[in-house]
């Protein structure tokens, strides 16, 4: 509801002139990396890969330090999937999941991973749809809707009614509207033609019936908080911290436009791995400087995977996604990022590049280290290169 509109238009110089458009102010004044503080890593906590041999990989030996950002770099084929989607997922979920006296299975890929033991879980966090039903929306998925539904059931009108929780979700028969069964929309299939979606009848949209939108909470509706932005809920919830805390991360990685209900199948892959992002971090920013008991009784975090997480996202979204990752990190996580965008491998703590180039050509480590120190390598390696003419171009 906030764009529509053409902000600027014309030449590069006009765009950067424009005080209106984000693509024009981030053209004319880029990120400066790193955002934060390049975080050291304790030589002992590592995750140890060895003897990778999948697909084009030559017989590699990694090391990942864990509790930082760390980025898999190279050109298209070098290997980077292989090694970290095909490696080190397919190898570490299984083993993760193993209960007492269990016999390890063995890695697929390569021929041991080693140092694992204080990671939890380990997430793949891709940009696969959120959900395929329209009663999924960002409330439910990021769990806060509960707290709402219990906030008008605590009202005098719910109690007088004999209305519980229950009778506020729209995925039971309870509350929600019959014809549309909480969907707030009627499929018309059409001969000959695509499918027709448009609103029930019924409930007008609301997914509810009108008894219970009857009562009401701080004057509003059930269904007038599915149809509230992320950004007027905020503000609504600001005494309520657990669902205050959820709905700011939203607004904090660029999603406050969205409204609580909106369908999940109308988001974008962006706006959907973002919303896996807010998840996440809503379960750990409570942990923030605590120290989690795993299943083995050690300390431990989480492993998070991101395959090339800014396809589709403007630069404006890349410093939100960037600065989401770093608080991922400083929650105690680690997070590994495949990615071609050079804003991203700049903020990384340790940089890995494959190469020199992909198919059978590739599958070698051509660099590893910091940004500053990957830039610096004698080896024939396309990210080295890029990377130090892209830090040089952003101190100017």
């Amino acid at each position: 509801s906030e764009g529509g509109w053409v902000v600027a238009q014309g030449s590069l110089q006009a765009l950067m002139a424009a005080p209106d458009s984000l693509t024009g102010q981030f053209l004319a004044h880029p990120l400066r990396h790193p955002l934060t503080k390049r975080r050291s890593a304790k030589p002992e906590a590592k995750l140890r890969i060895k003897g990778a041999f999948s697909n084009n990989l030559k017989n590699l030996d990694v090391n990942l330090p864990l509790g930082r950002l760390i980025c898999i770099s190279g050109v298209s084929g070098s290997g980077k999937s292989s090694l970290i989607r095909e490696v080190l997922h397919r190898s570490l979920a299984p083993l993760l999941q193993l209960k007492k006296d269990q016999k390890p299975p063995a890695p697929h890929g390569c021929r041991s991973i080693e140092g694992f033991e204080s990671i939890e879980r380990i997430l793949e966090v891709d940009q696969t749809p959120i959900g395929k039903t329209p009663r999924s929306c960002p409330a439910t998925y990021v769990g806060f809707w509960d707290d709402i539904r219990k906030l008008f059931a605590a009202t005098a009108e719910a109690k007088i009614r004999g209305f519980g929780p229950g009778r506020f979700s729209f995925n039971t028969a309870e509350g929600r509207c019959p014809e549309c069964l909480g969907q707030g929309m009627k499929k018309i299939e059409m001969s000959f033609l695509p499918d027709v979606k448009v609103n029930c009848e019924v409930c007008r949209g609301a997914r509810f019936t009108e008894e219970t939108c009857m009562v009401r909470y701080r004057d509003k509706s059930i269904a007038d908080y599915l149809a509230m932005s992320v950004d007027e809920a905020v503000e609504e919830f600001s005494a309520h911290r657990k669902i205050h805390h959820a709905l700011k991360l939203l607004q904090d990685v660029g999603l406050g436009y969205l409204t609580l209900g909106q369908q999940s199948p109308t988001l974008s892959g962006g706006e959907a791995q973002r919303l896996k992002l807010v998840t996440e971090l809503a379960r750990v920013a409570p942990q923030l400087g605590k120290k989690p008991l795993t299943r083995r009784g050690a300390t431990g975090h989480a492993l998070y995977l991101l395959d090339e997480p800014t396809i589709g996202l403007h630069m404006a979204d890349v410093e939100k996604l960037i600065r989401v990752l770093h608080r991922l990190v400083d929650a105690g996580n680690s997070v590994i990022v495949i990615e071609h965008n050079l804003d991203i491998i700049a903020e990384a703590d340790w940089l890995i590049d494959m190469g020199p180039e992909g198919g059978d050509a590739g599958g070698y480590i051509m660099a590893q280290g910091t940004p500053e120190k990957v830039v610096k390598t004698k080896s024939p390696s396309h990210t080295a290169r890029f990377l130090g003419e892209f830090l040089k171009e952003r101190k100017r």
